[in-house]
C-alpha cells in the first residue's frame, strides 16, 4: 500500500510598504529624505516654489484644522506622531515637522506597480489594501530567505520604495512578522520562533485585539502574547465569553487557517470628506452643494475604472455634537452614472432633518455587479449594506 504523501508546509508572505505614503511623497521630494514629514495636510500644505527653484515647505506649527494625520515618516514617529492621530496633537509633539499634501491618485499608482510586480511571481496574492497583500508562497521553488529578497528587488525595481516581508507558516504570524524588522525587513518565521520573536510582543500587536480589548486583558495582568498563551482557558471564558477566549488561544499558540483569498470582490465603494470647519447647511450650501457632487463624480469614477456598478446609494453625514446619521436607497436599475448617484444620494438626504452643522459628509454605493462585456450585468454579488 502507497503511503500518502505528506503535505507541503505552508509558508505564508504578507508584504507591507514602508511608510507608504509618505515614501511616495519622499520620491517626489527627495531633499526631504531623513527629515521627520507628516502627510495629511489640505490645499494649504502645498510647498511653494520660489525663484531660485527651490522648495519652501509647510510645517505643522503652521496647520490650523480639524485634519488627521495619514502617515509620517520613521523620522517623525520618534516624536511620537503617527497615522490617525490628530493634526493638532501632532503639532504639539513635533511643531518643526515638514507637513505635506495627500495625493491619492500617486499613492492608487504606485499600489499597483508593486502589486504588478509581486504578480510576476505567483497568482496567489489576496489584496488587503492600497499598501500591502498576502501572497502564497508554499509551492514557489527556492527557500524562503531567496523567495523573500526577489520580491523586495523587484518591489524595489519597480517603485524605488522599500517594503517589509514575513514569510511564515500562516497569515497571523507573516502579519505579525512583516512589522517585526521595519524598514526594508525580511523576516521569516516558523512556529519555533513563537517563545522568542512573537510572545514577548504586547497583545495589541495581534490583529484582532483591538484597544478595548487591550485595556481588559491588561486590567486582568495580560499584557503580552505570552501571557494570554500561559491563560487558563476558563479564565479566558469567564472574562471574554467562549467564541473569544478560544480565539485568544489559538492566536497565542501562532495557529491560523485561513486560506490566501485570491479573488475578492468588494462589497461596496465609498468616498467622504471632513471638512476643515463645521458647514452649516443653509450658510455654506453652496459649498456642501459642490463637495457633495465631487463625492457623487469620485464614487462613479471608481465603479466605472474598476467595472462594476451599483443598485443601492447611500450618504453618511455627521455633525458638529459627532452625531452620525446614515440613509440609503435601493434604485431600479444598476448605475455607475454620476447624476443618477447624486439624484439617489440626494433623496436619501431629504430623509434626514439638517439641523446642525456638519462635519463630515459620505457617499456609497453598494449591491454591486460586475458589468458585462454587452453592457448588461451579471448577479448581483452583494446585497445592499448600509454604511458602517
Amino acid at each position: 500500500m502507497d503511503t500518502p504523501a505528506t503535505p507541503t508546509p505552508r509558508r505564508i508572505a504578507h508584504l507591507d510598504m514602508d511608510a507608504f505614503f509618505a515614501s511616495v511623497e519622499l520620491l517626489r521630494y527627495p531633499e526631504l529624505r531623513g527629515q521627520p514629514v507628516v502627510v495629511g495636510g489640505g490645499r494649504n500644505a502645498i510647498p511653494e516654489t520660489l525663484a531660485d527653484g527651490t522648495r519652501r515647505f509647510r510645517k505643522l506649527r503652521d496647520y490650523a484644522g480639524r485634519g488627521v494625520v495619514t502617515t509620517s515618516t520613521y523620522e517623525a514617529r520618534k516624536f511620537g506622531v503617527f497615522s490617525a492621530m490628530g493634526m493638532m496633537k501632532a503639532a504639539q509633539l513635533a511643531p518643526d515637522t515638514i507637513l505635506l499634501p495627500t495625493d491619492f491618485e500617486s499613492y492608487r499608482h504606485y499600489s499597483r506597480l508593486f502589486k504588478t510586480a509581486v504578480a510576476a511571481f505567483t497568482s496567489q496574492i489576496e489584496n488587503r489594501g492600497i499598501d500591502e497583500i498576502y501572497i502564497d508562497v508554499t509551492d514557489m521553488p527556492g527557500d524562503s530567505a531567496s523567495i523573500g529578497r526577489r520580491m523586495k528587488d523587484a518591489v524595489h525595481e519597480a517603485t524605488g520604495l522599500t517594503c517589509s516581508i514575513c514569510i511564515a507558516p500562516n497569515k497571523l504570524l507573516a502579519k505579525i512578522g512583516s512589522e517585526l524588522d521595519k524598514p526594508d525587513g525580511l523576516t521569516i518565521l516558523t512556529m519555533d520562533d513563537l517563545p522568542t520573536r512573537i510572545w514577548p510582543l504586547a497583545a495589541r500587536k495581534v490583529n484582532g485585539i483591538g484597544p478595548k480589548a487591550s485595556e481588559r486583558l491588561a486590567a486582568l495582568g495580560i499584557e503580552t502574547v505570552g501571557d494570554i498563551a500561559a491563560a487558563d482557558l476558563g479564565f479566558l471564558q469567564m472574562h471574554f465569553g467562549g467564541t473569544y477566549a478560544a480565539w485568544l488561544a489559538r492566536i497565542a499558540q501562532g495557529q491560523d487557517d485561513r486560506p490566501v483569498v485570491v479573488s475578492s470582490q468588494p462589497k461596496s465603494m465609498s468616498r467622504e470628506t471632513t471638512f476643515e470647519r463645521d458647514l452649516h447647511p443653509k450658510n455654506d450650501r453652496a459649498k456642501l452643494s459642490e463637495a457633495f457632487t465631487g463625492l457623487c463624480k469620485k464614487v462613479a469614477d471608481d465603479l466605472q475604472r474598476k467595472g462594476y456598478v451599483g443598485r443601492t446609494v447611500g450618504i453618511k453625514l455627521r455633525f458638529d455634537d459627532f452625531r452620525t446619521l446614515t440613509r440609503d436607497l435601493t434604485i431600479p436599475v444598476s448605475t455607475d452614472d454620476p447624476v443618477e448617484i447624486r439624484r439617489a444620494a440626494t433623496e436619501c438626504v431629504k430623509r434626514i432633518t439638517l439641523d446642525r452643522r456638519l462635519r463630515l459628509l459620505g457617499v456609497r454605493v453598494s449591491a454591486l455587479s460586475v458589468r458585462g462585456e454587452d453592457g448588461g450585468f451579471i448577479e448581483p454579488i452583494q446585497v445592499e449594506l448600509p454604511f458602517d
